[in-house]
């Protein structure tokens, strides 16, 4: 078995105490040796860290332990090494970037659908409904050219930031389907499907979890390439493992 566990977990929760979260975080993370980056907001927490698998868990029992952190469901994945050279803890605007800081989830989550779901759509081209299945990555363009569903749309964004605009210029083409947004982890599609209900664009979805979670409960089906993500692997496949070493 690989010797370094990695983990990304992301909440939207109200924090009205960054400052000394970020304090109490950064200590208790370095304390065990973890590397990787954690930020804070006041909509919530959004972590990438890696470590020895006891060390990792031993931080998320500490984080949970916090009742605002309970709900917290790391995403898990194995390498040979490290993939983080240091330890970063941030207080942000936003956890993720959008300049749209009033969608938050945590005052209502978008509808969203499992990975096993997904896949049983993805086979038959349309939901349990009969509506037409479309997939939507709201990554940015370097990141999908990694891999992505299959026949998903793509509209190149280069930030997040960009996500409003795009959706502007293409809603007319959502209409009338069911549109599932999708992204590495879940926390972009989270926001982006909010912005979208709120725009007026029905039958929208998150993937629950991100691609990373999609590998993991249905494996690779519908899926081509593989998946970015920000550390030094660079991507991993289905199996969650590395695409180069590390």
């Amino acid at each position: 078995m690989k010797p370094v566990l990695n983990i990304s977990a992301y909440l939207f929760v109200t924090l009205t105490d960054t400052q000394a979260l970020r304090e109490s975080i950064r200590s208790q993370a370095a304390e065990r040796n973890l590397k990787g980056t954690v930020l804070l907001a006041e909509e919530g927490i959004n972590l990438f860290l890696a470590g020895a698998p006891d060390a990792v868990r031993g931080f998320v029992a500490w984080l949970r332990s916090d009742a605002r952190f309970a709900p917290l469901a790391p995403k898990e994945s194995l390498s040979d090494a490290v993939p983080f050279g240091k330890l970063l803890v941030k207080v942000k605007p936003e956890i993720i970037r959008m300049n749209h800081p009033q969608f938050r989830p945590e005052a209502g989550r978008a509808p969203a659908v499992d990975a096993q779901t997904l896949s049983r759509w993805l086979d038959a081209g349309r939901d349990d409904a009969g509506r037409e299945v479309v997939m939507l990555d709201t990554r940015n363009a370097f990141e999908v050219d990694h891999g992505r569903f299959a026949h998903a749309l793509d509209w190149r964004i280069a930030k997040f930031t960009e996500f409003p605009q795009a959706l502007r210029a293409h809603a007319a083409e959502l209409q009338g389907k069911t549109v599932v947004s999708y992204c590495t982890g879940g926390i972009r599609c989270e926001k982006a499907a909010l912005f979208m209900a709120e725009a007026g664009v029905q039958n929208v979805l998150q993937l629950e979890g991100g691609i990373l979670k999609y590998f993991e409960e249905a494996g690779g089906k519908h899926f081509d390439g593989h998946c970015f993500v920000f550390d030094e692997r660079e991507s991993v496949d289905a199996e969650l493992l590395p695409t180069r070493s590390v």
